[in-house]
C-alpha cells in the first residue's frame, strides 16, 4: 500500500515538473542555426507576455470557492445530512465549539477561544465531570451574547424528540449522565449537564462510556441560538440538570413543539436549516439560493485558538462540474478550486500551474471514501453471501480508474487514506514508538523492541480486500442458490442473461436497483461501469439519480428506502467512532442503522475501540484493525476507493495551508487576497506532496 501511494504522488510530482520543464524550455533554447535574442527582444517579449496574464483581474473582496458536491441548504446541523459542502459550509458559519482537533498534535483539545478554563474529575463511582468556565465576550453574530445556556439549549435541541418529529437524525449522547433517564420522561432534566453560572458549564460523562479514546471529542458542542430557533423557550437548571421550559411561565401549554421547530428551523425561505442568519462562525450566510451561497465577514467573531480572524471581505460557494472549472479558473470566476478528484481535471491542473507561475495546488490525502451501501433487510441483499459475490465480481479497479486514474486506491474497509490509523498501518508515517537511547537499559530496550514488534504484527492485508475474483463470486452465488435462468433450467452464462433464484414464491430474477446523488461526477464514472460489470454474470443493476436530500433521506432511513443499494461518499471526522452509526431494535440488537443489518460482533469491535484508553494509541490500532476485519466480513456496505483531493488557487490567495488543515473553511482563517510577487514564493514540485506521506 505503500508503494501504491507512493506512485501517486510521484505521477503527480512527475507531471508537474515535466509539464514545467516543456514551459521553460520551448522558445527559450537558441538553436545553432539561430542568433540568440538581444536583451531589446527578450524585454519585449516579456512585455507582450505580460498583459495576458495581467488580464486575469481577481477581485480581493471576495473568495469564490467552486464544489463538486451540490449544496443541499443543511447549513444548521449534520441531523439532516452530511454532504462535504454543507459540512464545510457550517464550519464556515458556526463556531465557538467547546472542543477543537489539533491538526498540530492530531488530539482534540479544549478551544481556548472558547473556554477560559477546565477542570475534570473522576467521580467515586467512576463518572467523570468536566466544570468548563467560557469566556463572557463570545457573541453571535447579532451581538447576542453567548453564555453557558446557550451549549445547553444546544444539546437538547439536538437529542429532542420534537426534532425527531421534523425528520432529524438526532444526536443520542448516551454518554452523558442521564441521558436515558431524560429521553424517556422519567426525569424531567438531564443530569448529565448543568449551568451553575452564566458562564459556567458542567458536563459529566456516565462511567459505563468510559474509558473513551478521543475523550475531550465528547465535549462536541456548537452554541446556537434559542432565542431564532424555540422563542418562548428558554433553558432551566433547578440543581438537578438542565431542560427546557416555557420562557413565560404563566403560559401553561409547553412552548417547545414541533409544530414551532417546523416553522424556525423547516421553512424554506427562512428556516435555521438552510437560512441561518444568527450564527456565531468567521462568516455570516448573506444568501442560498439555486445551488449557491455567499457569505460575509461576521464582525462580531473575536477569532479562532491561535487568534486568526477572518481577512477575505466576502464569499461565495458554487456548485461547477469538474469539466467548468478551469476555464473558471483561468478567467478568474473562480478563486478556489476545492476536491477536485477527476483524473482528467488534475492534469489540467497540473498543466496549468506549471505553464503559469500565477496559480498554484495543493493536495491532500482524502480522509474518507466513497462505497456501496447495501440495503440488508431486503431480499437478496439480506444474503450476506450475495453481498460478498457482488464485491468479488465487481470490477472496482475499472471503477476507480473511471472516476480518478491513478489518484485513487481500491478501499479495503470503513477508513480513508487521509487518516492517521491507516497511515501508520500501512507505513505511511512510522509507528509511534520512541526509539530506545544508546545508554538505555536492556529492560528499556527489550521495552522498545517488544514494542515495535506489537505494531509489526499489525497488517492491512489481514483485512479481506474481495480482489476481483470470478470463481469465489460465482461460487458464493451458486451457494445463495442463483443458478436457475427464466426458464428454471439451470443457468448458462454462454445463452443466459439473468440469474433467477427458485422461491416459495417462485422464480425470482436477480435484479438490483441502486440510486446515487445528481450532479455527482464519480457516480457517471460508477455507472459507466458497475453495471455492465455485474451484468456479465448475470446480475442486473438499474441505476437512477437522485436529488441530494432525497438520497440521504432514505440512506439515513429518515424516509422508507425505495432501492436496493446507494453510491455514496464519506469523509470522517476527526472523532473516528463507529458505534454512532448503530441504533438498537426493538429487539435489543444493535443495527448499523444505514444497511439495517443487527450484528453484534461488529456493535462489540465498535465499543472496543472507542473504550480504548486516551493515548493507548497500540490497542486503539488492534481494536481499529478487528473492527475493519468484521466489517469486511459482513459487508454492510462495499468500500470502493479512497483518493487524494486537489486544490487549485491563483497566488494571490495568501497563506491558504489545506493541506494542515481539516477543510479548506480552516484553511482559509488568515488567508488574504492581494497582489502576487513571484519572489515570494519558489516554491518547488516537491511542496506539493508534502504532508500527503512518503
Amino acid at each position: 500500500m505503500k508503494k501504491i501511494l507512493a506512485s501517486i504522488l510521484v505521477i503527480m510530482l512527475m507531471l508537474t515538473s515535466f509539464s514545467a520543464t516543456l514551459a521553460e524550455n520551448t522558445g527559450a533554447q537558441a538553436t545553432e542555426t539561430e542568433p540568440q535574442a538581444t536583451e531589446t527582444q527578450a524585454a519585449e517579449e516579456t512585455a507582450a507576455a505580460e498583459p495576458a496574464a495581467a488580464a486575469v483581474q481577481y477581485s480581493y473582496d471576495r473568495l469564490t470557492v467552486a464544489v463538486t458536491t451540490p449544496l443541499t441548504g443543511n447549513f444548521f446541523t449534520p441531523l439532516w445530512g452530511n454532504a462535504s459542502s454543507d459540512l464545510d459550509v457550517r464550519s464556515l458559519i458556526h463556531g465557538y465549539n467547546l472542543t477543537e482537533w489539533n491538526t498540530d498534535e492530531d488530539m482534540f483539545a479544549p478551544d481556548q477561544s472558547v473556554i477560559s478554563g477546565m477542570t475534570a474529575t473522576q467521580e467515586t463511582n467512576g463518572d467523570l465531570t468536566f466544570i468548563i468556565a467560557l469566556y463572557s465576550d463570545l457573541t453571535y453574530s447579532d451581538g447576542t451574547p453567548i453564555t453557558a445556556w446557550d451549549y445547553a439549549f444546544s444539546l437538547l435541541l439536538t437529542m429532542a424528540p420534537e426534532m425527531e418529529e421534523l425528520g432529524a437524525n438526532v444526536l443520542r449522547p448516551t454518554y452523558l449522565k442521564g441521558y436515558k433517564e431524560y429521553i424517556s420522561g422519567e426525569a424531567k432534566a438531564l443530569s448529565g449537564v448543568k449551568v451553575t453560572g452564566d458562564y459556567l458549564l458542567t458536563m459529566t460523562i456516565d462511567a459505563d462510556y468510559l474509558p473513551f479514546f478521543y475523550e475531550l471529542g465528547l465535549l462536541d458542542c456548537t452554541p446556537y441560538p434559542i432565542s431564532v430557533i424555540a422563542p418562548g423557550v428558554k433553558v432551566a437548571d433547578d440543581g438537578e440538570g438542565v431542560y427546557l421550559a416555557n420562557a413565560d411561565a404563566a403560559v401553561e401549554a409547553p412552548v417547545f413543539t414541533a409544530e414551532l421547530l417546523r416553522k424556525t428551523i423547516l421553512d424554506e425561505n427562512t428556516g435555521y436549516r438552510t437560512h441561518p442568519k444568527v450564527t456565531s462562525g468567521p462568516y455570516t450566510l448573506v444568501s442560498y439560493e439555486n445551488g449557491t451561497a455567499m457569505f460575509e465577514i461576521n464582525p462580531m467573531y473575536k477569532g479562532d485558538s491561535k487568534g486568526r480572524k477572518p481577512m477575505i471581505p466576502a464569499i461565495t460557494v458554487t456548485t461547477m462540474s469538474e469539466a467548468e472549472m478551469a476555464e473558471a479558473l483561468q478567467s478568474g470566476s473562480v478563486t478556489l478550486l476545492n476536491k477536485i478528484s477527476d483524473a482528467a481535471m488534475i492534469g489540467e491542473i497540473g498543466r496549468m500551474t506549471a505553464e503559469n507561475e500565477l496559480l498554484a495546488a495543493d493536495n491532500y490525502a482524502r480522509s474518507g471514501l466513497s462505497f456501496i451501501s447495501f440495503n440488508t433487510d431486503r431480499a437478496p441483499l439480506d444474503d450476506p453471501a450475495v453481498r460478498q459475490a457482488i464485491a468479488y465480481l465487481l470490477d472496482r479497479d475499472a471503477m476507480i480508474s473511471e472516476a480518478v486514474g491513478n489518484y485513487g486506491l481500491r478501499s479495503t474497509g470503513y477508513f480513508g487514506i487521509g487518516q492517521w490509523m491507516y497511515q501508520v498501518l500501512n507505513g505511511t508515517m512510522g509507528y509511534p514508538v520512541e526509539e530506545a537511547a544508546e545508554n538505555a537499559t536492556a529492560q528499556e530496550k527489550k521495552a522498545y523492541e517488544d514494542a515495535m514488534k506489537a505494531w509489526e504484527a499489525l497488517s492491512l492485508d489481514a483485512i479481506e480486500g474481495y480482489v476481483k475474483d470470478e470463481e469465489k463470486g460465482l461460487k458464493l452465488l451458486e451457494q445463495a442458490g442463483w443458478t436457475l435462468n427464466e426458464s428454471g433450467a439451470a443457468f448458462n452464462p454462454e445463452t443466459d442473461t439473468l440469474r433467477y433464484k427458485q422461491t416459495e414464491a417462485g422464480l425470482k430474477p436477480l435484479k438490483l436497483t441502486l440510486a446515487y446523488a445528481e450532479g455527482s461526477a464519480a457516480a457517471k464514472a460508477m455507472e459507466n461501469v458497475l453495471p455492465a460489470s455485474l451484468a456479465a454474470y448475470g446480475i442486473e443493476v438499474a441505476v437512477s439519480a437522485l436529488p441530494g436530500d432525497t438520497l440521504l433521506n432514505q440512506y439515513y432511513r429518515l424516509a422508507e428506502p425505495e432501492y436496493d443499494m446507494f453510491f455514496l461518499a464519506t469523509n470522517f471526522d476527526a472523532m473516528y467512532d463507529p458505534s454512532i452509526s448503530f441504533v438498537e431494535d426493538g429487539e435489543g440488537q444493535h443495527v448499523w442503522r444505514s444497511s439495517a443489518l443487527a450484528d453484534e460482533a461488529l456493535w462489540e469491535a465498535a465499543v472496543a475501540m472507542r473504550k480504548t484508553e486516551p493515548g493507548d494509541l497500540l490497542t486503539y490500532c488492534e481494536r481499529w484493525l478487528a473492527f475493519q476485519k468484521r466489517f469486511a466480513e459482513i459487508l454492510p456496505a462495499l468500500p470502493l476507493y479512497s483518493n487524494v483531493y486537489f486544490d487549485s488557487y491563483p497566488r494571490v490567495l495568501h497563506e491558504y495551508a489545506i493541506a494542515s488543515q481539516i477543510s479548506w473553511p480552516q484553511a482559509i482563517r488568515g488567508s488574504y487576497l492581494a497582489d502576487y510577487i513571484p519572489e515570494e514564493s519558489e516554491e518547488g514540485a516537491e511542496e506539493l506532496l508534502e504532508g500527503i506521506g512518503e
